[in-house]
């Protein structure tokens, strides 16, 4: 691993109407537009969207690092995040995030060292310590 910090960029582009596009160097580009509930067409990626799918694709990939150096068989995991956006104190601002994990392990898994693993992975997920919503982690396991 590298030293940090790590630094990141995107550009994001529109006109007047129509799509907004995120753009990354050597990603495709990602098409965006206001969700329903703002007047949008509610069939691209929203900024609402893609801040919950970041939160769940965090929290699975720091599931893998520590899965992997703590030497955890595992089959398959699945995290299902709802947020809530709300007006707080004249501000709309997301005020919770519920992320609902299911892991598959094989059917000789530790489930100590595996709920380890699950508390870790939240510790170490950097999107959710970047949030100042309450962020509730529910998880289950289930044994093939």
């Amino acid at each position: 691993m590298m030293n940090f910090p790590y630094q990141y960029q995107a550009s994001v582009t529109a006109n007047q109407v129509g799509e907004v596009i995120l753009h990354s160097e050597g990603l495709a580009d990602i098409a965006s537009a206001a969700p329903k509930d703002f007047g949008g067409p509610g069939d691209r990626w929203s900024p609402e969207t893609l801040l919950v799918a970041a939160l769940g694709d965090c929290y699975i990939l720091t599931f893998r690092a520590v899965a992997t150096a703590m030497k955890i068989n595992w089959v398959a995991i699945e995290c299902n995040v709802q947020g809530t956006l709300a007006r707080v104190e004249g501000k709309t601002r997301f005020t919770e995030f519920v992320m609902h994990i299911q892991l598959k392990v094989p059917a000789e898994a530790d489930e100590d060292r595996t709920r380890l693993v699950l508390q870790k992975a939240e510790a170490g997920c950097f999107v959710s310590n970047s949030l100042s919503a309450q962020i509730r982690f529910e998880s289950e396991i289930l044994s093939e």
